[in-house]
């Protein structure tokens, strides 16, 4: 893509001034706001590194958290590097207080910064003179609402984190301000960031792109719609709605239950999928490979590599290294139903303790490399002793698993090639699980839910069955159906930073979270395999404090206004 590097780097944005030859006579050291905004600048080309400069804010997921998926330190996963000082078993093991929360997950810094960016741009780019138009508006106008998405997307990234957060507007403070700011309720920072969306939605980009090569990185008017159905559907959750951990405290969620914010959010994604441009790919793991397809709402650049595979692959291959860093669970594993779209423990679903791993749902051979799964021109060896489990000091599965998703099709090769790997934020199927659950939680297991599940395990590769309903119960109540669509975003959204927010959002976390860790011995005998469960990590999660994470101590050291979080 052609802004992929201006995208993935933070932008230099002095140095990218100071190299233009319109500005070349004059010192850096002199290069201010002026010269970024500049009222004769037609193309408006400093002001858009500027803008890439605030793209530059958005995580890659990949391998982001000390060299771990975030969902490593949830219950799905650990990292086969886990250690006391590993980021990830800091997380799942509540080893953290104010001022040792680990920086990849302390984003409060660095999302203020991307604000105050996307302040300065809001706040300065009009007076820039772009020619470029569109919909026969100058192009700054749709800058301008990325800036503001943006903006919105690093107030819930905070939100999400910390409950309600200092909202600063447009506003943008000097040194010589007063900026001992309070927090705003959630409430507050709940409406603030759905208006963003509903004032910028009809001023950004439409799905499909002209130019997707050049564009795809832009957030459209149905990104902004799903970042509206992310921000109602968090907000409807139990941990803010009804099960706020202070229950008078406005920082930290809802005061009161109001089963209305279910509503909200359920037609807050309605209003996505009726757009009619976005569906689900029919295979499930090109969503992950194929750039510019209709399943994404929104994504943040990769590149073309092998980052994944390298990362995470299973190891024991000369030609195709893999350091083996994620450790997916049994109990992930176990998430799966089979493929007549029945749980493992029920008993009509055909599942084979002795053939644990046959006749499952495909997306558990999309997801996680098992014992004799297909994968580099062999079959895998977990089993104690194999090729890619054969013990001693050398890095490798504490589960027996590995990671298999977001990596390229490498089942019948030697080798890894490079493929893209862009991360994406929000995506179609996603959007579609929000949906069935909100919507099941304010009118409860409608036909529509039900077509909405069942439209993901359709895809996914579920056999129909002889009532057409993919496994699914008929006639099931809320709560079953509730059950149902939270064991599908698990296992359709694996690794995608989706499962470690949930467990929360769901108050789940301290039941899943003070559970060991759960992965399976396999010792072979012979032609005989025999699986033996073990525990590979202690987890410990202190509720209710941890359902939200601490204000950084020194924000509340330097700010006398600043309040902290409950338990902190």
């Amino acid at each position: 893509m052609k802004n992929h590097k201006k995208i993935i780097a933070a932008i230099a944005l002095i140095l990218a001034i100071a190299g233009c030859k319109k500005y070349e006579q004059t010192p850096v050291d002199k290069v201010d706001i002026t010269h970024i905004f500049d009222p004769r600048d037609s193309a408006g080309t400093n002001a858009q590194h500027y803008l890439y400069g605030v793209y530059s804010v958005l995580r890659n997921g990949h391998n982001r958290v000390g060299g771990d998926y975030l969902d490593a330190a949830s219950d799905d996963a650990i990292s086969s590097a886990s250690g006391p000082s590993n980021v990830v078993t800091i997380l799942s093991t509540g080893s953290y207080n104010s001022y040792t929360l680990p920086a990849d997950e302390n984003l409060w810094g660095t999302y203020y910064a991307g604000i105050r960016q996307a302040n300065e741009f809001v706040n300065n780019i009009d007076v820039v003179p772009v020619l470029a138009k569109y919909n026969g508006f100058s192009m700054k106008y749709v800058w301008k609402s990325e800036a503001r998405f943006l903006r919105a997307m690093f107030y819930f990234e905070l939100v999400k984190r910390y409950g309600g957060v200092p909202l600063m507007g447009n506003h943008v403070y000097t040194i010589s301000d007063d900026i001992s700011l309070p927090r705003n309720s959630f409430d507050e920072c709940i409406k603030y960031i759905v208006s963003e969306c509903d004032a910028i939605k009809d001023s950004l980009l439409v799905y499909p792109i002209s130019d997707p090569n050049a564009d795809s990185h832009r957030p459209t008017k149905g990104s902004a719609l799903a970042l509206k159905a992310r921000v109602l559907l968090y907000a409807a959750s139990p941990l803010f709605n009804g099960g706020n951990i202070d229950p008078a405290n406005n920082l930290t969620g809802y005061t009161s239950y109001d089963a209305g914010r279910w509503t909200a959010a359920a037609t807050a994604a309605k209003d996505v999928i009726d757009l009619g441009t976005y569906s689900l790919l029919p295979n499930f793991k090109d969503v992950f490979l194929t750039q510019n397809n209709p399943e994404i709402l929104f994504m943040r650049q990769g590149g073309n590599n092998t980052n994944v595979e390298t990362s995470n692959g299973p190891i024991g291959f000369t030609a195709a290294t893999g350091k083996g860093q994620t450790s997916p669970t049994q109990g992930l594993v176990d998430a799966f139903p089979m493929a007549n779209g029945l749980p493992i423990d029920d008993p009509a679903s055909q599942y084979d303790i002795n053939n644990p791993y046959n006749n499952r749902d495909p997306r558990l051979t999309y997801t996680i490399l098992y014992n004799g799964a297909q994968w580099l021109n062999t079959q895998i060896q977990t089993f104690e002793g194999g090729q890619s489990k054969p013990n001693g000091s050398l890095q490798q599965t504490k589960t027996g698993y590995y990671m298999r998703k977001f990596m390229g099709n490498f089942e019948n090769t030697n080798s890894y090639s490079a493929h893209n790997t862009d991360w994406l934020i929000m995506r179609y199927a996603d959007l579609l699980l929000g949906y069935a659950e909100a919507l099941n939680e304010s009118a409860g297991p409608t036909t529509d839910v039900y077509n909405t599940v069942i439209s993901i395990r359709k895809r996914a590769g579920i056999a129909a069955g002889a009532d057409n309903l993919y496994g699914l119960k008929a006639g099931m109540t809320k709560d079953e159906m509730r059950t149902i669509v939270q064991n599908e975003r698990r296992i359709e959204l694996a690794f995608e930073e989706s499962r470690y927010w949930d467990i929360r959002r769901w108050k789940l976390a301290e039941n899943t979270m003070n559970q060991p860790r759960e992965g399976v011995s396999i010792v072979r005998v012979g032609n005989t395999l025999n699986y033996n469960p073990i525990d590979v990590l202690t987890t410990r999660f202190n509720a209710p404090k941890m359902y939200l994470y601490p204000i950084p101590y020194d924000e509340v050291q330097k700010n006398p206004n600043m309040k902290q979080n409950p338990g902190w």
